[in-house]
């Protein structure tokens, strides 16, 4: 069942296009990866699906009553202002203790309520982030840049924790990620932007095409294929704008200093 679909959708700031003319579409229990380089309408893309950018062109669906998580990609928080895990989690929705330690345990940020958030190390601030995404019970979940700030071993320890999630649960997984070596293991189907649909499809079939090569270099293809998943079903291939899958249509925490994507624009 498809969840989001955008067909012919453009976005434009001030004039210049952000997005020109994408189609995509994200089904219930996949997970799907944008890639691209900085400026390439990702996180553009992200704000067309959530509803808080309106298109300038083209059509955004959502299946009505869809519940989406959202992970943003970073999130300050006052040093000056005393809050614990457990009342982040309990904000906007008020939440009780034992399914707060729960989720918390889930995420594996297990005995972190009473900790205040801007105490947090970077790993358990995206946790706690994941957890109240989780809270609301999602049937899709948005990953913007979720591992900023994060080591490699703490980047992979997020995406393994997001795959068996989804494997779980069944919710669909749509996440905006520069750690490419880490996240094809996981991902079912690739979108590569550049202010449009450069390619699309499977993690091979995507790291293979020339769009693909041609803004990322040759030498990534062969680190990645160490990371490629195995599939059983289809997916679309990659040959320039491609085939729609499915109908055709700053501070990572207080005082915790990231290095963000450029904004898309």
């Amino acid at each position: 069942m498809t969840l989001v679909a955008a067909r012919g959708l453009t976005v434009r700031y001030g004039g210049g296009a952000a997005l020109t003319g994408v189609d995509f579409a994200i089904d219930g229990g996949e997970i799907v990866t944008l890639v691209g380089p900085n400026g390439s309408g990702k996180s553009t893309l992200v704000r067309a699906v959530l509803g808080a950018v309106r298109p300038s062109a083209g059509t955004v669906t959502r299946r009505p009553g869809l519940r989406i998580g959202y992970v943003p990609q970073k999130l300050a928080v006052d040093d000056r202002m005393p809050l614990t895990v457990r009342r982040f989690l309990s904000l906007p929705e008020r939440r009780g203790a034992a399914e707060i330690a729960a989720m918390l345990e889930r995420v594996g940020a297990a005995g972190l309520e009473t900790r205040q958030m801007t105490a947090l190390s970077g790993g358990q601030f995206q946790r706690v982030l994941l957890a109240r995404a989780l809270l609301g019970g999602p049937e899709l979940l948005i990953l913007d840049e979720a591992t900023q700030g994060l080591d490699q071993p703490g980047t992979a320890a997020f995406y393994q924790l997001i795959a068996d999630l989804r494997r779980e649960t069944g919710t669909a997984v749509l996440m905006v990620s520069h750690d490419l070596h880490v996240v094809m293991s996981a991902t079912d189907r690739v979108l590569c932007l550049n202010g449009h649909v450069c390619c699309q499809g499977q993690p091979h079939v995507v790291t293979a095409a020339p769009e693909y090569r041609a803004l990322f270099g040759h030498g990534t293809q062969g680190t990645m294929a160490l990371y490629q998943h195995q599939h059983d079903h289809a997916h679309d291939g990659c040959h320039g704008q491609g085939h729609a899958h499915g109908p055709e249509p700053g501070r990572g925490r207080a005082g915790h200093k990231t290095e963000p994507e450029a904004a898309d624009a």
